[in-house]
């Protein structure tokens, strides 16, 4: 998505510049970031660019915002407030225009409100937020993602494109995909490398996707209502007997119910008011 953002607005020829804030120690967070001068510090024996001027012009997507440092969290919001940064180490001020895009799978919200994270630079960065539903509450694009997969593993591989069998496919449809779109890649990885025959089949998916599924029987509507209407009344009538099994089995605490279905709290209750369950 922050891709998608960046490569269809007028930034699109100026650089986009990615880092996990999760996967970067929280010594070194700053000098990647805001970059240093020569001797600021053990090993600096250069002047060295941090990400925001890397990025400048374009975008700086900060993956897993919610993991950085307490205290740089203070001098991320004096940039993007005052759009002007100082290397470590350095004394000279130097101006960039970068667009931030952040990502996170915290609630930064709840966070915020218990000090866990600032509250000031989440009312900053919460702009313009989108919230992006998990694989499970999309299943419609599953069919999309696993052939742009197939193909750009056959490609990579050298192999010719293949199919999935129709018992693979419905062990992929019904598989809720804990690890999102990320795992779908990798098991679809997976199986154009294992796969030998004419079609992929379900011997070659992980072995977690083909362990049997809590099934949920549902009535079908009309058979005389189309094909979409159907679908929607099944997939409504899906979500609202799992969420009340989820209310059911977390004694009706919100946050535990959200927690077992794997959605975050707003995401709940947004579809308690949707499906009128606030009182049910």
């Amino acid at each position: 998505m922050a891709k998608a953002i960046h490569f269809n607005g007028p930034r699109k020829s100026e650089p986009f510049v990615v880092i996990n804030c999760g996967a970067i120690p929280e010594a070194l967070q700053e000098s990647e970031l805001f970059g240093h001068e020569r001797g600021a510090f053990t090993g600096a024996i250069a002047a060295k660019k941090g990400l925001f001027e890397e990025a400048h012009g374009g975008s700086l997507f900060l993956d897993e915002v919610a993991e950085m440092a307490p205290g740089l969290q203070a001098k991320l919001l004096r940039v993007l407030q005052d759009g002007e940064l100082r290397r470590v180490g350095g004394t000279r001020t130097f101006r960039v225009d970068t667009r931030v895009i952040a990502a996170t799978n915290h609630d930064l919200a709840a966070e915020a409100r218990e000090g866990a994270f600032r509250q000031d630079l989440y009312y900053r960065l919460n702009v313009f937020p989108i919230f992006l539903a998990p694989l499970r509450e999309r299943a419609e694009d599953l069919p999309l993602l696993v052939d742009h997969f197939l193909q750009r593993f056959a490609r990579e591989s050298g192999r010719p494109p293949k199919g999935f069998s129709s018992e693979a496919l419905r062990a992929m449809v019904v598989y809720p995909w804990p690890g999102n779109v990320r795992e779908l890649e990798h098991a679809v990885e997976r199986a154009v490398l294992l796969g030998e025959g004419e079609m992929i089949g379900s011997g070659d998916l992980p072995p977690e996707i083909l362990e049997p599924q809590d099934e949920l029987t549902l009535p079908l509507p009309n058979p005389t209502v189309g094909f979409k209407e159907t679908m929607a009344r099944v997939t409504r009538d899906a979500e609202v007997k799992l969420i009340r099994r989820a209310l059911a089995q977390a004694g009706n605490n919100r946050t535990q119910a959200a927690r077992l279905l794997g959605i975050s709290r707003r995401a709940l209750l947004y579809k308690l008011n949707e499906y009128s369950l606030r009182r049910s």
